[in-house]
């Protein structure tokens, strides 16, 4: 397993990172598709035997049990200076005003509560699962640059907003000399590419890595058209996505199971493998529920699309409205 620079940053990820959304209590929060402990625990130490050494998850996911869950998995199985450890801020984690968003109350009160379900005390990336438009920028990044001058956080990575706000998150770190993002996590995948417009040149300017969420287009890209499956059919979030150009969605469906079939390889290959190929990004945010996801993962580092193939799977795109913010 191979790793690659964040960004321009001294810190490095595995060329492969597990997102850990799917991992937590399906009693809690609002993801009753997502595994209970015990069989979390095995994706995260099979992910470790294959060479994973990057997690990713987020306060928010199962409220809060996905910290818990990986937690414990990372200290029984792994050793903490041998890992990168990165969770998320910004959604509602309890009722009244501060239980959510960028505001400097909250961003201290929430990094405290996910260092104590994580069970470490700090993380290597701490990321803004989203812009609040209701705080200003100065508040966020000053409050951001206090918790890595306390600590509690290595490193600060954005998510899921428009090229002016990373910009312009940028410029005022720079202003108060505070700290700047190193990372962008956003989502990108063969059936959402918008974010080649202005994202992604300004990205590779600025030296700021990219993790990609949902590079399988939530499974989209792994199954025939028109299949689906339990968590498909109970996502919320999920529902929302994918459904502002069908016909070109469905040929690049299409065309990921035609040059899966004539490599011999599975969809998952193929579309993992169209984003590793792209410039800007740095390693791509897998989830995985079943043992082959991870396999299908790992088998994607050897495979490389050729100009041919390349060109089949984008030709069918066409533009549409940037989503998932």
């Amino acid at each position: 397993m191979d790793h690659h620079r964040l960004g321009s940053s001294g810190l490095q990820v595995s060329s492969i990172v597990l997102g850990c959304m799917s991992y937590g209590d399906p009693a809690r929060g609002n993801h009753e598709w997502s595994l209970p402990e015990e069989e979390s625990r095995q994706f995260v130490r099979r992910a470790l035997e294959l060479g994973i050494d990057t997690f990713d998850t987020a306060d928010v996911y199962s409220d809060g049990s996905s910290e818990e869950i990986v937690g414990r998995a990372l200290r029984d199985f792994a050793s903490r200076d041998e890992i990168v450890l990165a969770t998320k801020v910004h959604g509602r984690m309890h009722a009244g005003p501060h239980g959510g968003g960028l505001s400097r109350k909250h961003i201290l009160s929430a990094i405290d509560a996910s260092l104590t379900r994580l069970g470490t005390d700090y993380v290597d990336l701490y990321q803004i699962h989203r812009w609040d438009p209701m705080v200003p920028v100065e508040e966020t990044m000053e409050a951001l640059h206090d918790v890595v001058r306390a600590g509690k956080a290595r490193y600060i990575g954005a998510s899921s907003m428009y090229a002016w706000q990373l910009a312009k998150a940028q410029y005022t770190a720079d202003l108060g000399g505070w700290t700047r993002f190193v990372s962008m996590q956003d989502q990108y995948n063969l059936l959402s590419r918008e974010e080649e417009r202005e994202m992604y040149p300004f990205c590779l300017d600025q030296g700021i890595g990219v993790l990609p969420w949902s590079p399988l287009a939530r499974g989209l890209l792994t199954r025939e058209w028109g299949t689906t499956t339990t968590r498909s059919q109970t996502d919320r979030f999920g529902q929302t996505l994918y459904r502002q150009s069908e016909d070109a969605d469905r040929a690049i469906v299409d065309a990921v199971g035609r040059i899966a079939a004539e490599r011999g390889v599975s969809r998952a290959q193929v579309a993992l493998a169209w984003v590793r190929q792209q410039e800007a990004v740095t390693a791509p945010i897998v989830g995985a529920t079943k043992p082959h996801h991870l396999d299908d993962a790992v088998a994607s580092l050897a495979l490389r699309l050729d100009p041919e193939e390349l060109a089949q799977l984008e030709q069918p795109y066409v533009p549409q409205a940037p989503e998932g913010f």
